[in-house]
């Protein structure tokens, strides 16, 4: 331990004139969860007070932010409804029972959506032989799901996620230096767990082969 003398005359005016404020009128940063927060992971809400000192009041602006923690291998991520092609509303928890293969991909009618699509058509009856469902998600609406579904003779379901809300809850990460959405396949168990979380922008392809093989080993 090391120790400082200094002069009599000098302590003073290191020492405060006066009592500092109530510390609880201080602005502190504060960290709240929404009451409807879901541990999962895969939403959860902060609200969070940032002081910045003003000449004209002492009072802080409050700046609310919504933070999405990515769905990850492990995790039950938490149920969502959306449109179908035929416009019906579809819960993931509808499919709780058996495996689901869940894939976001960036747009109906691109070469590379077009190829995956048909992949997964190709092989939608090993994907039946191993009792799971499959679901296509973009920011597309249903008429255009429905016009890309026609057209390619898909027999699965696509969901639209107008305004990607889902993609974003998920965690799904853009390419391109965040201009392209990304191409995210997640494999769910029975139980509703993440067991597979594969990701590949330009091997659109790869995604039905490293799918079914997660399956087969379910």
């Amino acid at each position: 331990m090391v120790s400082i003398s200094l002069p009599k005359h000098s302590l003073p005016s290191l020492l405060p004139t006066h009592k500092p404020r109530n510390p609880s009128s201080q602005n502190l940063p504060i960290l709240s969860m929404s009451s409807q927060s879901q541990f999962h992971g895969l939403k959860f809400s902060q609200s969070s007070s940032l002081s910045i000192p003003s000449s004209s009041s002492s009072s802080s602006s409050l700046t609310k932010t919504t933070i999405f923690a990515k769905v990850s291998k492990g995790q039950v991520p938490s149920s969502f409804t959306l449109k179908d092609q035929d416009g019906n509303t579809v819960s993931l928890s509808k499919f709780k029972g058996k495996p689901v293969v869940v894939y976001f991909y960036p747009a109906d009618e691109s070469p590379s959506c077009t190829k995956q699509a048909c992949a997964f058509r190709d092989s939608y009856e090993k994907f039946k032989k191993a009792g799971a469902e499959v679901i296509g998600i973009s920011g597309d609406d249903p008429s255009s799901h429905k016009a890309f579904a026609k057209k390619n003779r898909l027999p699965f379901t696509l969901l639209s996620d107008e305004g990607n809300k889902i993609r974003n809850e998920w965690g799904v990460p853009a390419d391109l230096f965040g201009t392209l959405p990304g191409r995210q396949t997640y494999v769910l168990d029975k139980k509703g767990m993440v067991q597979l979380i594969y990701n590949n922008q330009f091997q659109p392809e790869k995604h039905i082969d490293e799918t079914l093989k997660l399956l087969q080993s379910l």
